[in-house]
């Protein structure tokens, strides 16, 4: 879909500028990259800026509805500078969020640390079952979020076989991979400490935090539910990771179980089988590397 269609970009600027409830003048609007999914803006009106993300309803339906969820989720329970969400809504066959943009700044000396004890104290919020009231995404992937009591069954049922079995459907797991998956799905309480829920973000990787105007930590595109605190931590080194001093930190604020740093291969399974349904084949390998390993 062309957003920059000279029909539908005035319909949905229009519809934006509504939302925004004010007298504001859209002066300008620009392209945001780095997303893979959505299409990203920014813009700047005479009352102030804004960032605006657009996709097809059709493809993705409730996506920007869960987001704004997630982001009023986080803002209820940690202490990082969340961007304000604005307004959601649908303008033809175009979904939008309009939220706060957050000008960033170099990182604070503390940067780090804080940032490790912000996210200790999130983890800390519990609930009485692992799960979410409603299903959100993962990336442009559906999330399921039905409670269970039970870490292990949650995971299996609710993020590992999901995933399998649209891998298998998109032909992209191997037998030896199933077989593999199968295997830890018959035990999945060996590869877990026992821990209360905590409130996750869902997402944490490299590309979903950033530094506010103040220089400190603020974490954006949730996917949040109330899981293993180790799930978060586990993201954080996927793709490359947080600096050392996140992780003492937070260790410091709230310790973790011997021998998370294992663990942590076992709970990437879930987001690199999404990678695995999202991108294609290239992620076969990581997966197979932490089964044979550990499975």
């Amino acid at each position: 879909m062309d957003f920059m269609d000279s029909a539908l970009h005035e319909d949905w600027i229009n519809a934006i500028n509504a939302a925004l409830n004010t007298s504001a003048q859209i002066l300008r609007v620009g392209i945001v990259g780095g997303g893979s999914i959505n299409d990203a803006r920014k813009i700047e009106t005479s009352e102030g800026v804004f960032f605006a993300k657009l996709n097809d309803a059709g493809l993705f339906p409730g996506m920007f509805e869960a987001e704004m969820d997630g982001l009023l989720f986080l803002q209820k329970h940690c202490a990082f500078n969340i961007p304000k969400p604005t307004a959601t809504g649908r303008t033809g066959d175009i979904q939008w969020i309009v939220m706060e943009y957050i000008v960033a700044a170099a990182k604070s000396e503390t940067y780090w640390e804080d940032f490790g004890i912000q996210l200790a104290h999130l983890h800390q919020q519990s609930a009485p079952t692992f799960g979410y009231d409603k299903s959100n995404y993962l990336g442009s992937l559906p999330q399921l979020n039905t409670p269970n009591a039970s870490w292990p069954e949650f995971f299996v049922e609710q993020r590992i076989r999901p995933q399998l079995k649209l891998a298998v459907e998109k032909e992209e797991a191997s037998g030896e991979m199933q077989r593999l998956l199968e295997k830890l799905c018959s035990r999945p309480e060996r590869y877990f400490s026992v821990e209360k829920p905590a409130a996750l973000h869902g997402d944490l990787w490299t590309g979903n935090f950033s530094t506010d105007p103040s220089g400190n930590a603020t974490i954006f595109d949730p996917a949040v539910y109330y899981g293993h605190r180790e799930m978060d931590l586990a993201m954080s080194r996927l793709f490359g990771s947080f600096d050392h001093r996140f992780y003492l930190a937070y260790h410091d604020t709230y310790p973790l179980e011997p021998g998370w740093e294992e663990r942590v291969h076992i709970a990437n399974l879930y987001p690199l089988l999404a990678h695995l349904n999202i991108f294609g084949g290239s992620y076969s390998g990581q997966i197979m590397s932490i089964l044979r390993r550990y499975i």
